[in-house]
């Protein structure tokens, strides 16, 4: 008999309200989306409505179609009976850990990682490029913020390293701080990995055999696929192509970044913690890798 994954926490900050999920009912088929954060998330996301719409798809609005459930809202509400309307297959994002979300055996599990110093690289140009609105209805004009405010970024990025790799937002993380814990959140799935309805992806491999993982994504999600599709959604959801129609993406276009959405699309590449981080900092990383990673887990989050 296989393991049923508890949901054991619950998860309330700033960006978060893990108990909209409690007004979640499930059809049978839905896709459920898990990453940390910056780890492929938008792009696995455009990926699996091409597979989902296949031709018909053209000029979505993503994050209509496929909403981050749990992201904290002024009428949560209103974001389920949307959800609830709609007839084709459900996308459904979250970044939660499994240990706060309620499982489901007739949805499928997508969960999409990445190695963390990546995910730092990417996070950085995320954070240091909010806008005043999203401080303002993040920690003021949003009911129900529980906890302290979302922090302004630090002036340097060693700063915000120190701080990321050594400290929690909740009691329960040691890292990923002022967010939610980043490795944690791909253990939490890893360890439950055998479940037929999980399956995890990781970016390197997106990155580097796109045709094979979405042939082997669309096999998982029981989507029949030609092998011109495959290459017209490779072509589709390549990074220029995503950031050339980026807002399409994201919401309040202009207002969550400086710069617009076209700064969420920042590089899409990895290793450049390599130029940023000192052998210091990437010691930090390793003994938290060490701390809360399987050492299974960790190497496939290191190498994919």
């Amino acid at each position: 008999m296989q393991r049923k994954p508890p949901k054991s926490k619950v998860y309330k900050n700033h960006h978060l309200d893990s108990d909209i999920w409690n007004l979640y009912n499930p059809k049978d088929g839905d896709i459920v989306l898990s990453s940390s954060l910056k780890s492929g998330t938008t792009w696995m996301q455009y990926i699996i409505l091409n597979l989902i719409f296949n031709e018909d798809k053209r000029d979505i609005v993503t994050y209509e179609v496929s909403p981050w459930l749990e992201e904290r809202c002024a009428d949560p509400e209103a974001v389920i009976d949307k959800l609830g309307i709609q007839s084709h297959r459900r996308l459904i994002k979250t970044h939660l850990p499994l240990d706060g979300l309620p499982y489901y055996e007739n949805v499928k599990y997508v969960i999409v990682a990445r190695d963390a110093r990546d995910v730092f690289m990417s996070l950085w140009n995320h954070y240091k490029n909010l806008t005043p609105d999203v401080y303002q209805d993040l920690n003021h004009t949003i009911p129900g913020r529980v906890g302290e405010k979302l922090p302004p970024c630090p002036e340097s990025i060693n700063m915000f390293w120190e701080m990321w790799i050594n400290k929690g937002w909740f009691d329960w993380e040691s890292e990923g701080y002022p967010f939610w814990a980043n490795m944690r959140h791909t253990q939490s799935w890893w360890d439950y990995r055998e479940l037929n309805n999980i399956s995890l992806f990781h970016y390197n491999d997106l990155t580097c055999k796109t045709e094979y993982q979405i042939k082997r994504l669309a096999n998982y999600l029981d989507i029949s696929i030609s092998e011109e599709d495959v290459k017209r959604i490779k072509n589709e959801t390549s990074f220029e192509n995503m950031k050339r129609k980026s807002n399409t993406f994201l919401e309040k276009d202009g207002r969550s970044f400086q710069g617009g959405s076209k700064t969420f699309f920042h590089k899409g590449n990895n290793g450049r913690w390599r130029e940023v981080l000192s052998e210091c900092e990437l010691d930090s990383y390793k003994r938290k890798a060490s701390e809360v990673l399987s050492d299974a887990c960790r190497e496939w989050l290191e190498r994919g």
